[in-house]
């Protein structure tokens, strides 16, 4: 800025002001210190006024697993909204693969003086936060509460999901299913089971232990998984599915196979509706869970004060893919497909 002044021959005052868009700065000054900035290639550095003043450095963190999934897409296109509509710039990054590289990222993200985070937590123990917290950063999770830490989040109704799910096999006439979730260090996988082991003893049914499968990570997974159980000497009839990775290796298999198993994948996908047989999808509005935790932030972050909260999101059953193609089609009474 001494530069500045210095090329424009005006004070180090009136560059201040400029920079800051100070409305009174005389039209012929302004247009100096303007030049001189495009001749000198200065831009403000926002970071380090706001360390030396300590105020606001006008961006928040998200920090998630995968932007390849749509999933996570969803929440980092919903909180960038809310972000510019608070004149905030969203920094996305990486939590790796474990809880120590998360908390690595963490703690980098709090370093950069960010006013929040958005965290999309992968397990582990976040108590090493509170510090952070305490210092005045705030945190809001997303889809998973922490984990010996008080902390606001928004999450799902997983085990209601997957319990409804669930019941809906039973009630068309499903006694065993093959269930294939990813590894139950997470709280939503937990949930989910439990939901399901619920739906069974309302029924009054025994679930059969061999069907459940744990880490299940991906399609190419859960389409091995497929293929084994149906092997088995006593198949099952129908599968649920975790999430929709899963889901899409299952549905895969199944297409390639011919046959008539039901299922249900949590998590709806683009183009499910075209998939080329019929099964449901657990559904829920995941651009809300990123709208709903960004807002729950800059409530925080504008200093408005109440006891940590939980956002728990609704899901809903909805029939997917087409039918009248090659293959047997599941026996379903007549349900609403949603939109």
């Amino acid at each position: 800025m001494t530069d500045v002044a210095r090329v424009a021959g005006v004070s180090l005052k009136t560059v201040s002001r400029v920079v800051n868009g100070v409305a009174t700065v005389d039209q012929e000054l302004a247009e100096r210190v303007h030049a001189a900035s495009a001749e000198l290639g200065f831009r403000a550095n926002f970071a380090a006024s706001a360390l030396r003043s300590g105020s606001s450095t006008a961006t928040i963190g998200l920090l998630i697993k995968d932007l390849s999934n749509e999933f996570y897409a969803n929440i980092a296109s919903a909180v960038a909204v809310v972000a510019k509509a608070h004149h905030t710039q969203l920094i996305t990054a990486h939590s790796g693969e474990n809880a120590e590289d998360e908390l690595e990222a963490i703690f980098d993200l709090c370093r950069r003086r960010v006013d929040g985070l958005l965290i999309v937590p992968t397990g582990g123990d976040h108590s090493a936060l509170k510090s952070e917290i305490d210092l005045g950063i705030p945190m809001v999770f997303i889809d998973r509460k922490p984990v010996g830490l008080a902390a606001d989040s928004v999450v799902l109704d997983n085990f209601a999901g997957a319990r409804d799910a669930a019941t809906r096999l039973i009630n068309d006439g499903h006694s065993r299913i093959g269930i294939l979730v990813d590894t139950l260090n997470m709280a939503t996988m937990r949930d989910r089971l439990q939901g399901v082991r619920t739906a069974f003893a309302e029924a009054g049914l025994a679930l059969d232990d061999s069907l459940v499968v744990t880490n299940v990570r991906g399609p190419i997974e859960a389409s091995i998984e497929v293929d084994r159980l149906l092997a088995s000497s006593a198949p099952p009839t129908a599968f649920f599915c975790g999430n929709n990775r899963s889901g899409i290796g299952v549905l895969r298999s199944l297409w390639q196979r011919g046959t008539n198993e039901a299922l249900v994948s949590f998590d709806d996908f683009q183009l499910s509706e075209l998939m080329p047989r019929p099964f449901t999808v657990v559904r829920y509005d995941n651009r809300a869970l990123g709208t709903i935790s960004a807002e729950l932030l800059f409530r925080r972050i504008n200093r408005e004060v109440f006891d940590p909260t939980t956002v728990v999101l609704p899901t809903e059953l909805c029939d997917r893919g087409i039918t009248g193609l090659r293959g047997p089609q599941p026996q379903a009474s007549q349900r609403a497909r949603c939109t």
